[in-house]
């Protein structure tokens, strides 16, 4: 096992003449077969070359050819693969974030395969619109006197700050001018938004004076933003929206808080978009498939009057959500409100307790043991991910896999059909009951022991 180098790697023509490959071969045109051929040998050359400790029997046609016909599958398959999630991180952003809850999935099924009533007023039988589907709904769940949806909350705080603040000044603590994930900047939004970046405070501490020396006739509006998955510790200092919405009022000015998780159940001490829209927000921005636990969207809760001015903006068009996120995101609301929290997936994953994850790691254990596969059940820490709770750890309980090459199986659970992707640390390979949903189990059972016997 191991220690293996480049010149070990069989030729490639010699490996079109292997039986285990022209059994492929009887499936593919040959010239797929032998670019599917070449790129998993690239691989494997790279692999050796960076130093990774590849085991000899990685190098043997069988071994090859199971890597080779994944390959070829993955092209083949339809769209997306089905990933059990096993790393712990609920709001996983490489994974898809949060997972739907059935009836919501449902439902975008549906809007997606015919024909709907998205922007159709039955009454009438004239044009309607598509936020009449979601707007009842946000109104009754938050609080919001008025509300509307986007594609994403990017597409949110970039509306607001385009229609409410263009060519005005809009001011920030320079403590919250932060960037989140896929390199998305605050100053960059204000900036491409046509609004002035008015930067107040310092980096740590911030003060209400601070605001209100900036104040001036060319202001539109405060903005407080929720920092995501970064933290300050020590001296350090932040306004309340309260005092920023009475500040921003006694101005003739708007107070805008731009939410970004978008809690509406409580979650550790995240605070909720009630809380924030009862501190005197004008406007405030959130995501949908994030805390929330819905598709990808942006919501916009707020005054009626600076809500029916972003509806009317010629660039909301360009944002505007498609029917099955519509379909989708209506669904998870009317959980919320006839069921409650713990009928939406992601919220469920995240107050799950240590109890009851410790039964659903012994089941996995036991299942697995049965399967010849041997494991131990073990404590765990996950996390909320997607920027949220940054500072908060989720207890849990998983299984620990162990192997001479735990990358090579790791890798091999991750090319699998279904993929199943967990996490690596010292010595062992972590599966975390946390985040595998309801009915993953024993397609989960079967990958680990067909990543144990790649050659079975």
């Amino acid at each position: 096992m191991g220690n293996v180098r480049p010149r070990d790697l069989p030729a490639l023509h010699r490996l079109l003449g292997e039986a285990e490959i022209a059994e492929i071969a009887s499936r593919y045109p040959r010239e797929r077969l032998r670019d599917a051929l070449r790129e998993v040998l690239d691989e494997l050359r790279q692999r050796i070359g960076h130093g990774e400790d590849v085991p000899a029997q990685a190098l043997t046609p069988a071994a090859i050819a199971q890597d080779t016909l994944r390959r070829l599958d993955y092209l083949d398959s339809d769209g997306l693969w089905h990933v059990i999630n096993a790393t712990g991180v609920v709001l996983h952003t490489n994974l898809g974030r949060a997972p739907l809850a059935p009836r919501a999935a449902q439902a975008a099924a549906r809007a997606g395969a015919g024909y709907s009533d998205l922007e159709f007023d039955r009454e009438s039988g004239r044009r309607g619109s598509r936020q009449d589907h979601l707007e009842g709904l946000l109104r009754r769940l938050t609080g919001a006197p008025a509300a509307l949806v986007v594609n994403n909350n990017a597409a949110a705080v970039f509306l607001v700050l385009r229609t409410l603040a263009a060519g005005r000044e809009t001011v920030i603590s320079r403590g919250e001018l932060v960037e989140i994930g896929g390199s998305f900047r605050i100053p960059d939004v204000l900036r491409e938004s046509g609004s002035i970046l008015r930067e107040v405070g310092t980096t740590n501490r911030t003060h209400l004076r601070d605001y209100e020396g900036a104040i001036g006739p060319d202001t539109a509006a405060l903005l407080r933003v929720h920092p995501s998955n970064f933290r300050q510790i020590g001296f350090t200092a932040r306004v309340e929206g309260e005092e920023l919405a009475r500040l921003a009022g006694a101005a003739g000015i708007l107070f805008l808080e731009d939410l970004g998780s978008g809690a509406v159940a409580a979650l550790a001490d995240e605070p909720t978009v009630m809380d924030v829209l009862r501190s005197g927000a004008d406007i405030v921005t959130m995501s949908g498939d994030k805390l929330l636990g819905g598709p990808q969207a942006g919501i916009v809760l707020g005054r009626e009057d600076l809500v029916a001015r972003l509806r009317r903006a010629p660039l909301y068009r360009a944002l505007r959500p498609d029917k099955m996120t519509i379909a989708a995101l209506a669904e998870t609301l009317r959980l919320y409100l006839a069921v409650g929290p713990q009928a939406v997936p992601a919220v469920r994953m995240l107050q799950s307790g240590e109890r009851e994850l410790k039964r659903l790691a012994n089941g996995l254990g036991g299942r697995l043991r049965t399967a010849g596969v041997a494991c131990r059940v073990v404590p765990l820490a996950g996390r909320a991910g997607g920027g949220s709770l940054p500072e908060t750890t989720l207890p849990s309980w998983g299984v620990a896999l162990e192997a001479d090459d735990l990358e090579g199986l790791h890798r091999r659970l991750r090319l699998g059909r279904p993929s199943v992707v967990g996490r690596i640390e010292g010595e062992r390979l972590l599966l975390d009951v946390r985040t595998v949903l309801p009915g993953e189990t024993a397609e989960l059972v079967a990958a680990v022991v067909a990543a144990y016997s790649p050659n079975a």
